[in-house]
């Protein structure tokens, strides 16, 4: 558990003196030194540092349709502003920076060690370079594409940015070297579980393609179709390894300490934490600070995208009745709703062992997200459950989209291979071709609700509806909660609908334009630094 962060103590002494911001300008530091780079384990200390970027707990998606917090989001309503400043940009740009530092002076400890180590430790570097870049074109679109270390006479610091395209080939050959010189999750074993492995290469390969050929694909531009065969590809590598499957146990429990570790073949990468109280390298309090105090809370768009067990939706199923009171709206629905959903009856926290109703002082909803509730966290505030940053689940649902979106069209063998593994441990009935056409259900709707479902919670939803171009259509929709159960909920004054859903946002106040919106505008202080890097349109 310990050993990725063993040595982390002189990788940061070393590394995080690098600054957040402006990580381009920055000279030489002291792991310049002739002193370092000698063995495997200072390769190891400077490629330790890289994995503190991996993303922790968040509250990501208030951004999106799923969630709503405390108040209005900016990101979410529309209202946002250009920033001077921007952690998303600059944060990223200190682990490209970190990552082009380990690439340029790993070479120096062949005298001591051989090339494969030397190859192992400079895959990882190139991950890292990739996540970080993937982070930007994400957000930003065209960034500048720096693969050395700068210093400030660098000619690079006043150069344009590199188009998308650019950057997104060089993710996928970093992404590359590092699938071909990583080891197998079973060759990493238990002793070195947490490091990246020739899987979690692939999957993120097949992640960034998904995004890219989609959003390539409906928002007119480029080679989707390049974009999505790649992705088909690379979920398809990591499904025929043999190194993962889905977790044996309740879905709840893989976001709970019994889904930790290696025994848990679903996890492809996590953001390791610990294993108990004693033995801890980082906590987390994301249960009680942003769960129970409201500050992400569902919404009435995700719960009703959940399906009855007949594997129809609500609109459609004969076993849907209006709820009456509020543990009705869990019954004969895809269980994964009631682990993802607090629902009466569910250990809560010390204060209040047992869940009836959520607090509308804090739950604006009237609904409370469930994903890593554990009582005895609630208490402590140091949280050691891993966060999932790489699950099997996501490259089955990659490899159905891709396929799906490739050929518009998806065999029963390909759904049951990916999407109905996955209704199976919901307790939903099986999606094929002919259940959709006589349902009048759409097979691309479909997909995607499985999707939203799977992966609630979890940060995905905002840049679903990016890289769909549906961003447009949902997110100016008011933002509804639950239905308000008169006799359960107290103590809050709400406004309702008039058929009495909960209205925490109404439309008038949410926004969302298209000419400017998909893209995120770079901070200010940037491109008065860069006169060559130009604004997003609209910004």
């Amino acid at each position: 558990m310990k050993s990725i962060l063993k040595h982390t103590t002189l990788a940061l002494a070393l590394l995080a003196a690098l600054p957040s911001c402006e990580v381009d300008r920055l000279p030489e530091t002291s792991i310049s030194d002739q002193t370092f780079w000698q063995s495997e384990n200072d390769l190891k200390s400077a490629a330790n540092y890289l994995y503190t970027f991996l993303p922790g707990w968040s509250g990501d998606d208030v951004w999106s349709d799923d969630a709503f917090g405390l108040a209005s989001n900016g990101i979410s309503d529309g209202s946002r502003l250009a920033p001077a400043t921007d952690g998303n940009y600059n944060n990223n740009y200190a682990l490209i920076r970190a990552a082009n530092n380990i690439l340029e002076k790993a070479p120096r400890a062949l005298a001591a060690t051989s090339q494969t180590i030397v190859d192992r430790y400079s895959a990882e570097a190139r991950f890292f370079r990739a996540w970080g870049y993937f982070n930007l074109v994400q957000r930003y679109g065209d960034v500048p594409l720096i693969l050395k270390t700068l210093d400030d006479s660098s000619p690079e610091l006043q150069a344009p940015a590199s188009p998308r395209t650019q950057v997104v080939d060089q993710i996928y050959q970093d992404l590359d070297f590092a699938a071909s010189k990583l080891p197998t999750p079973t060759a990493l074993g238990t002793a070195d579980f947490g490091r990246i492995s020739n899987t979690a290469a692939l999957a993120f390969k097949a992640r960034v393609a998904l995004f890219e050929g989609t959003r390539a694909k409906f928002h007119s531009y480029g080679e989707p179709n390049k974009h999505l065969k790649i992705a088909a590809d690379a979920a398809k590598a990591v499904i025929d390894s043999k190194q993962h499957d889905l977790f044996t146990g309740a879905y709840f429990d893989l976001f709970q300490m019994a889904g930790e570790g290696r025994q848990n073949r679903e996890n492809i990468l996590v953001r390791q934490y610990g294993v108990s109280q004693t033995d801890r390298v980082a906590t987390h309090a994301y249960y009680r600070g942003t769960l129970e105090n409201g500050n992400m809370n569902p919404t009435k768009s995700l719960a009703d995208s959940y399906l009855m067990k007949d594997g129809l939706p609500i609109t459609k199923s004969p076993l849907y009745k209006a709820p009456v009171q509020s543990i009705d709206v869990f019954k004969d629905r895809d269980t994964r709703m009631g682990d993802t959903f607090m629902k009466r009856g569910d250990p809560m926290m010390t204060t209040k062992p047992i869940f009836d109703i959520a607090n509308l002082v804090f739950n604006k909803t009237g609904f409370m997200f469930r994903k890593t509730a554990n009582i005895d966290d609630w208490n402590t505030q140091a949280s050691t459950i891993d966060r999932p940053v790489l699950r099997y689940a996501e490259v089955l649902l990659i490899f159905a989209e891709a396929t799906y979106e490739l050929n518009g069209s998806i065999s029963d063998a390909d759904l049951d291979l990916t999407i109905n593994r996955l209704r199976q441990r919901g307790g939903v009935a099986k999606l094929t071709n002919a259940f959709a056409t006589a349902n009048g259900l759409t097979m691309r709707d479909e997909l995607r609700r499985e999707r939203r479902v799977e992966l609630a919670q979890e940060g995905f939803r905002y840049w679903d509806l990016i890289r769909w171009k549906t961003a447009e259509i949902e997110l100016p929709k008011p933002v509804l909660g639950n239905f308000y159960f008169k006799s359960e909920f107290t103590g809050a004054t709400v406004n309702l609908t008039p058929d009495n859903y909960i209205m925490v946002q109404a439309a008038s106040f949410r926004k969302f334009d298209p000419n400017k919106d998909y893209l995120w505008p770079l901070p200010i202080n940037e491109i008065a630094l860069n006169q060559s890097l130009k604004q997003n349109p609209g910004w």
